[in-house]
């Protein structure tokens, strides 16, 4: 418990085998944990035997992508502030304590992984990575008028879950857009929405996506596309509303 609030930690999973236990055991070693769930996402032989090395509970998901597994996690925890974090070694679960720290003003608190001070050695968080996603960052910031945004694609995240009943129905994105596409409903619904330093460490094992760099230069287009089609429907949406002008685009709640 967090100042009489429950916590729930949600561990999207599929080819962290190797570091999924410490990464349970390191969140239930803070005292505030009330729940850690796995979110088996198709994930690599063995994992089942990892997890039932410790007190998390595991819950099965078919459906390939980021986006889908942390949704399931979403159905399945029953805290009322509810952590994600990618449990493969590059987060630290000691970072809780800052999203907590924020998470009584804020409704949405998220880490970022742009701070240099934070960025550990043999992160895979090098130039293309680190600006790349610091771009598209200042480009939600410019474009809805946002507080202070320095990382597009970061997982670890705390959400409170009113705001959470709110924005899910919006949800549409199963695979890796998923985290930018949450933070652009946050954004448009008003909510409360802070960005603070997190640590960034060396991965255990490879990612399907940052590992590859195709395939992370294809997803940086992707999550443009979604900011202009998320920027032009918001919108269109306040000149229905009212007067053209007045609130500043993206502060206005808004239905999407």
């Amino acid at each position: 418990m967090w100042q009489g609030q429950s916590v729930s930690i949600i561990l999207p999973k599929h080819s962290e085998k190797d570091s999924t236990a410490q990464c349970v055991l390191d969140f239930h070693a803070m005292g505030v944990v009330d729940e850690v769930i796995v979110i088996n996402n198709c994930a690599a032989p063995g994992t089942l035997e990892e997890v039932a090395k410790t007190p998390a509970r595991e819950v099965l998901d078919p459906r390939q992508g980021c986006g889908n597994a942390i949704q399931c996690g979403f159905r399945e925890v029953t805290g009322d502030l509810l952590v994600v974090c990618e449990p493969d070694g590059t987060f630290s679960a000691r970072d809780l304590w800052k999203l907590l720290a924020y998470s009584a003003e804020c409704d949405v608190v998220s880490g970022t992984r742009a701070t240099e001070e934070f960025i550990w050695t043999g992160a895979n968080m090098g130039f293309f990575l680190k600006w790349g996603n610091y771009a598209v960052a200042k480009m939600m910031e410019l474009m809805f008028n946002t507080g202070y945004l320095s990382d597009a694609g970061r997982t670890y995240r705390l959400i409170r879950r009113p705001l959470l009943k709110e924005i899910a129905p919006s949800f549409t994105v199963g695979g890796s857009q998923f985290g930018p596409e949450m933070m652009l409903i946050t954004v448009i619904k008003g909510a409360r929405l802070v960005q603070i330093p997190i640590n960034h460490r060396t991965r255990v094992g490879e990612s399907a996506v940052t590992g590859s760099r195709p395939t992370a230069f294809l997803l940086g287009p992707r999550m443009i596309a979604m900011i202009w089609a998320f920027w032009l429907r918001s919108l269109g949406a306040r000149l229905r509303a009212g007067p053209p002008f007045g609130a500043p685009l993206g502060r206005a709640r808004i239905e999407i």
